[in-house]
């Protein structure tokens, strides 16, 4: 049987309930590495807080990154920031009274103390698996409707409330956790979504018109929508995002409501949640021993912080905010007075912040991979006069340095292997892993899962077979989701 955890802010939060073995607190939790020799445990989130890059969203994401079975799980907890794309339940609306206009309750584990709204009260908890959810429901029209969905802190509720959390708690404690089944469409039309106003997409348009070419030699229709199209996407059988993925912008949206439309997706939500948290995939990288560089994930309360970073990693220090991308949020220190400067800039965003070792090369590679297979190779330069590859000045311009395309046979293998092994972590999408060799060994630094490909540069040497392996593999699970609807 799975160990049972509870996780809170402060040992005080469980006060008014029986002392438990099995209650732990956040900071405890968040110690890099902390739990994560234990597979199978089972983890309630119970932090008041579950906004972005708070503990609360830290602690979800790194019992992810651990194995460990979590509600609510990253992706409720995204969702719920956006509930607006979701069409929510409405069974049982129609018992209620008429002589009310609005009705505000909260459910515990997915009961309420209202029989004749216990089987919404169960869908909304299958939809979002959260603790504790105050729901609000209003009369429009004549018609009751679900209003509003979000999260209630169980450190606030009354002596009432906290009855019925306990009892609940208990009941939940004996279930099966699962997950709601997606619905399943197939069509032979592909949306690909860019964003025009971009300064630096994943792929330029002269390799935007080659995957539409690609697509159209195996009978595909690539379809270029914007962020505006949303609801354009039950038109289509998959999603190719082809614009710059973060959780907290357009592209998670589109990547979620597809998947939940049964679209074929790349990259799918799950993978832009893992790869765009720089401490999750350090966290997920370390527990399976991919080689990484020197890493420290350190909070503002965690005591003699900075003393803890420079004595364990050294200087220089390279800083990195979580969700950065192409070298925005990485800062290098060098001293521990530019380290408390910058930490504390980066803490005003985020409650961690990731510090690893100064690796300096002269390029780094990147290795894109495609269901769980090596499909091109790249060296990646530094910027002239800079440590990083893009150099971001303050007049707004972006300068990079140079690159290559390599034939995959003449990289050295214990790049390739690292490569796979990492991105296989993640999932079996479209993926970028970049690294660092240094004496003859590979350092993971980053996996991307919406890995550029311009054209001139990643289809360098393979030319228009880059295009064709990413189109045929999505004509190959169109194929197979539409085998298994017969």
């Amino acid at each position: 049987m799975a160990q049972f955890l509870i996780v809170t802010d402060d040992v005080n939060d469980w006060r008014p309930y029986l002392p438990s073995d099995n209650m732990v607190t956040v900071h405890d939790y968040l110690e890099m590495g902390a739990f994560s020799d234990k597979s199978a445990m089972q983890v309630i989130n119970l932090c008041r807080s579950y906004d972005y890059l708070s503990t609360g969203y830290y602690c979800s994401l790194m019992a992810e990154a651990r194995g460990h079975r979590v509600i609510p799980r990253v992706m409720t907890i995204n969702d719920l920031s956006q509930d607006r794309f979701f069409s929510l339940p409405q069974v049982g609306l129609d018992k209620l009274s008429d002589t009310l206009n609005e009705i505000t309750m909260k459910l515990y584990f997915g009961y309420c103390d209202n029989p004749s709204l216990d089987k919404l009260a169960r869908k909304i908890f299958e939809r979002f698996t959260v603790p504790v959810l105050q729901v609000r429901l209003l009369k429009m029209a004549g018609k009751w409707q679900v209003d509003a969905i979000e999260p209630a802190a169980f450190q606030d509720l009354t002596e009432p409330e906290q009855d019925l959390f306990a009892k609940y708690l208990e009941v939940f404690s004996q279930k099966v956790w699962r997950l709601p089944k997606p619905s399943k469409r197939y069509r032979y039309e592909i949306a690909m979504l860019v964003d025009e106003h971009e300064k630096m997409p994943p792929s330029d348009k002269a390799a935007l018109k080659l995957f539409t070419k690609s697509a159209n030699r195996i009978g595909m229709d690539l379809v270029q929508i914007s962020s505006h199209d949303l609801a354009r996407l039950s038109e289509f059988d998959g999603l190719f995002i082809r614009s710059t993925t973060n959780i907290s912008n357009f592209t998670y949206r589109f990547a979620k409501a597809a998947e939940q439309l049964g679209l074929v997706v790349m990259d799918d939500p799950e993978s832009i949640m893992k790869c765009t948290n720089k401490v999750f995939l350090t966290e997920l990288l370390n527990k399976h021993k991919v080689p990484v560089p020197k890493s420290l994930i350190f909070k503002a309360s965690d005591k003699n912080w900075a003393e803890n970073v420079i004595s364990t990693i050294g200087l220089p220090i390279v800083l990195k905010v979580p969700d950065g991308a192409f070298s925005l949020g990485v800062v290098k220190v060098n001293d521990r007075e530019t380290l408390l400067e910058q930490a504390a800039i980066i803490f005003e965003h985020s409650a961690l912040i990731l510090a690893q070792a100064f690796m300096p090369t002269d390029y780094d590679w990147r290795i894109g991979v495609l269901n769980r297979q090596p499909i091109y190779a790249c060296r990646y330069f530094m910027s002239r006069g800079h440590w990083q590859i893009y150099q971001h000045h303050q007049s707004g311009r972006v300068s990079s340095g140079d690159f290559d395309c390599i034939d995959l046979k003449m990289v050295p293998q214990n790049i390739v292997d690292a490569a796979v092994k990492a991105s296989n972590l993640i999932g079996a999408g479209l993926y970028g892993v970049d690294l660092k060799e240094i004496d003859g060994k590979a350092y993971v630094i980053e996996v991307n899962d919406n890995p550029s490909i311009d054209h001139g540069v990643e289809d360098l040497f393979l030319g228009d077979l880059v295009y064709d392996r990413v189109m045929t593999e999505f004509l190959r699970r169109i194929q197979l989701r539409g085998m298994s609807l017969r």
